[in-house]
This record gives structure tokens, sequence and C-alpha cells, in this order.
């Protein structure tokens, strides 16, 4: 088993070098080139200055030099940050400045938009741009240099002495990947090699990933569950297909164009997908969901669009990466359900005393395992809020064990399925009813023409929170006939007080996710003193 982050790459090479590694547009890398490219790579960052454990962040859409820099980042003993390619210039900013980085790779076109906030970043080294002969300024507080600059480094450094990586082991941070909260600034979540590797073995084995398997990268690899994409596929000799669509209709395109054979995606991308054409895509062994539920109505209309596709429903959080999953033959049996822990991994449901949860119970989801980061970056006082000694596992008798604390409310079966219920910190109590967003959603879901939705609540003077439903119309609905069909089937406590048509997608944040916290605060004001009473 590999060690380290880049020894995913490495030891695909020492097997099968010929093997095709990446596909980016017409490009074919070998893991043997690729190798190459990401020890060129670890070269020019230590010619640069690196020191052990400097951030190194890319801010580019995936292409490979996207791939190639966190590889070979690791290889020089760094940290790589991947920001995600849809930030704006101050969102970038706040990241650097947040884990101090030193190094920052990008395209010139992404430099020239974001430069004025790199003046406020005062760790930041150089910037090494992809794309052109980079000139020297003497505005800047950075060197800029070109990718072909950078390489000449190395290959300098090559005819008198290869530099050596600063050494690491896996329990060493390997990558920082920020991930936003309800409030505030995004988190860093600190990662190891040992959690990059453990998760690549054991998402790769349940999902058989083998080298056969072409997987499309679609998602960011600033998102866990995107650079999840990557990883299994290193690990497996696979070919990761690095993929960047403009519109939903790409993917079907792309699936049956490169013969894809593994799909992964969330469930704002998956509604959208159910209602295309995949005719012909016979190539799909199987695709994933994660970062949230997957309405059933979606789930059936993939199932008979894809009907020789597996489909598995997963669970994760950043900072355990991923937590369980469903096995496909068993999505009939337990509708709704995320499944069980994954392998070397143990899920327990507690209550707020930390005592074990009774079968069907609800209780906070808490992870313990290979696959518990290491905390959040520069952030003590919210990495003991959610990181937090066992109380229910006497694992060692002098040194208390680490779990992740999730902020999910689940509930496990007798036979130890687990089913998610809500946030705990979006948890609604509606007079004195508490109330889960996701069983409001599943009922709405169940009206034709429901694109994308999300319940959401906002403080009101007598309820003390009122339910507000906004959705995505692709058909011929309105808030009367939506609001009649929650009257028939559920209590009246759980109605949504208000339904808003939205023409247009829902927001969202940088993952792809709706953005609950941004729609909270739109309707707050606009809402909290107005909606009559249920």
């Amino acid at each position: 088993m590999p060690d380290l982050f880049h020894h995913l790459v490495t030891e695909s090479a020492a097997r099968n070098p010929e093997a095709r590694a990446l596909r980016y547009q017409e490009q074919n890398l070998s893991y043997a080139q690729l190798n190459s490219q990401l020890e060129a790579v670890a070269q020019a960052l230590l010619a640069l200055g690196a020191a052990g454990g400097d951030r190194v962040a890319v801010y580019l859409e995936k292409r490979v030099e996207t791939v190639v820099t966190m590889f070979g980042a690791s290889a020089a003993g760094l940290v790589f940050v991947p920001l995600n390619p849809l930030l704006k210039a101050a969102q970038v900013a706040y990241q650097l400045n947040d884990c101090g980085v030193r190094i920052l790779i990008t395209s010139a076109q992404r430099l020239a938009a974001i430069l004025p906030a790199l003046l406020e970043c005062p760790n930041l080294q150089a910037v090494i741009i992809t794309d052109s002969r980079a000139e020297p300024d003497a505005q800047f507080l950075f060197q800029v240099i070109s990718w072909e600059q950078a390489h000449q480094l190395a290959a300098n450094n090559s005819f008198a002495k290869q530099l050596s990586a600063h050494r690491r082991i896996d329990h060493d941070i390997a990558a920082i990947l920020y991930t936003s909260g309800s409030t505030g600034h995004p988190k860093g979540v600190v990662v190891s090699h040992r959690n990059l590797v453990a998760g690549a073995e054991i998402v790769a084995g349940y999902l058989h990933n083998t080298a056969h398997d072409n997987i499309l990268c679609v998602l960011p690899f600033s998102f866990d569950y995107g650079l999840s994409q990557l990883t299994t596929a290193m690990y497996s000799g696979a070919t990761a297909v690095l993929f960047n669509y403009l519109l939903p209709a790409d993917i079907p395109r792309a699936v049956r164009a490169e013969d894809i054979s593994g799909l992964a995606g969330i469930p704002p991308l998956w509604i959208q997908l159910a209602q295309l054409d995949w005719s012909g895509a016979t190539s799909l062994r199987y695709l994933t969901n994660s970062g949230g539920a997957m309405p059933a109505p979606t789930l059936a209309q993939l199932r008979r669009n894809l009907p020789d596709a597996s489909i598995y429903l997963m669970y994760g959080l950043t900072e355990a990466f991923r937590s369980t999953f469903l096995d496909p033959q068993q999505i009939d049996a337990r509708p709704g359900s995320i499944g069980k822990a994954i392998p070397n991994n143990e899920v327990l449901v507690l209550r707020g005393d930390g005592s074990v949860c009774a079968p069907n119970e609800p209780g906070e989801l808490v992870h313990r395992g290979v696959l518990v980061t290491l905390g959040y970056w520069n952030a003590a006082e919210l990495t003991a809020q959610r990181f937090k000694p066992l109380p229910t596992k006497a694992v060692s008798p002098v040194l208390p064990e680490l779990a992740v604390w999730s902020g999910d409310i689940v509930r496990q079966d007798e036979e130890g399925y687990l089913y998610y219920l809500g946030r705990a910190d979006e948890q609604i109590k509606v007079s004195g009813y508490r109330i889960s967003p996701q069983e409001v959603e599943e009922i709405l879901f169940r009206y034709a023409g429901i694109g994308e939705l999300a319940v959401i609540a906002v403080p009101h003077p007598v309820l003390g929170q009122a339910l507000i439903a906004v959705v995505l119309q692709t058909g011929s609905l309105t808030a009367e006939l939506l609001k009649r069909h929650c009257q028939q089937l559920l209590p009246s406590y759980m109605v949504p007080s208000h339904i808003e048509i939205y023409a247009q997608p829902l927001p969202r944040n940088a993952n792809g996710k709706i953005d609950r916290a941004a729609l909270r605060s739109d309707f707050s004001d606009q809402f909290s003193n107005k909606i009559e009473a249920v």
C-alpha cells in the first residue's frame, strides 16, 4: 500500500508505466509521463526555496497542471491547497492568507483577475503561471515565472544535483481543503497523507475499481469528493478523465465519447442529469452520490435511464472524507438509507452526553477511524468543538482517541443501517414540533415539475420558526398547488408557511451544493415578521 499521497502515482507507474493515467481534452499522459512531470514540478518548487511543509496553492480548472502540481507538491514534502476555480479574488486572498501560502500556481488570465487581492498576501513568495511567459514587474511583492521557466529551474538543477525532498511520513499534512460552514469564513481542513491514501484504497475497494476503469472527473478537486475521483483512479491504475463542463448535457456526451465507467455527482447535478438522454451510455458501470440525499424521484429516473449501472448512495464529511455507503443491492430494501460504515472505519450514533442511542433513536453521527483528519488549520477552538475524545470506547488505556462529531443527526435501525435526518444546527422547531427539512423535501419532490428545492426556516414571532420552501420550476406548477400537495401528505405543522417559485437555479456554494445559508439570509428579513401562522 502507498504511504504518501504522490505514491499513488509512483506505485502505479512502477506496475504499469505505459498505462494511461490522465486524459484532458486531446492530451493523454501515461503513468510514466505523469510521474516524470510530478518529479519535475517537485524540483521546481524546491528550487524556488520552498521549505518543508510550505503551502502550495493551485487556482486552476481541472487540467494536467492542476494534477501534477498537487502530486508534485507532495513529492517535494510540501502541502498542496486546491482552490475552487469558481472563487473570486477576495475569497482566493482569504484562503491564501489563512494558511500562509508561499507559492501559487494559476493561469495568466486568472492572475490578472485576482492580482490586486494578491498584493495583500504578504506570505506569497512566488506565482507560477501556466500559459505564457512571465515578465518581471517591480510592483509585485512576489516572483512571477512561467510554467516553462519553472521547469527550466528543475532542468538546471538536474545537471548539478537533484534537490532533496523534505522528509515526510504518512501522519504529516498532505493537503488543506477548505469547506464552507453555515456562518463565517471557510475552514481549512488539515488532511494527512494517511487520510488520502487510506481513503483511496477503501473507496476503490468497494467500488471495485480496476486499471480498466475510465473515471470522469466533473467535480472540483477542492472538494474532497471531487478529489476522490482522482485518488481512486491513481490507486487503481485507472484513467482519470479531466472534464470541465459548461452544461449538464455535456456530461452524457463525454460519457459516451470517453467510454466512461465511473461517474460521481451531487444531488443538484443528478437532478439535472436524470432529465437527459442517456441512450448509448452503455460503458457506465457505476454512479456515486454524496454531498446530500438524492431525491427518490431522481434516483428512480436514473435507474430507468441506466439500468445496468450500479448506484452507490454515500455519506461523507470533509473532516472524515467518507463515512458510509449503501450497497446498490440494498436500494429497494432500504429506501432513504445512507448505508453502513465503510471498511476500516466505525460510525456511532450518540446522544449529547456521549452515550449510544437506541435503535431508531435520533442522535449525532460520530466517525472514528483512519479517515479522521487532523483538525482545522489555525482554528484550535473550532477543532476542539468538532474533534473530541471518544467516551464510549476504551481504545487505549493511556491516550484518548479523537473522533469527529459530524453535527449531522441520523438514526440507525435494528440491522445497523443509517438514515440521515438533518443537520443539528439546521433542526427546525415549529410550534414546539421538531422538523427535519429533508422529510419535508422528500414529500415535495413527489410532485412533478420540481427541478430542485430547499426547505429552510426563518424566525417567526409566534411559531418560533416558520418553514420556507424554495423551488426551481421545470414544469407548470404554482405555490398553491404545492401547498395543497403538502397539506394532503403532511401534518399541518410541517406544511411550509411560504413556497417561493424560482425560474432560475437555486444559489450554489463553491462545491456546487445548494447554499442554504444564503437562502436563509435572503428570506429572514423578508418574511420573518409577515408569515401567518399555519
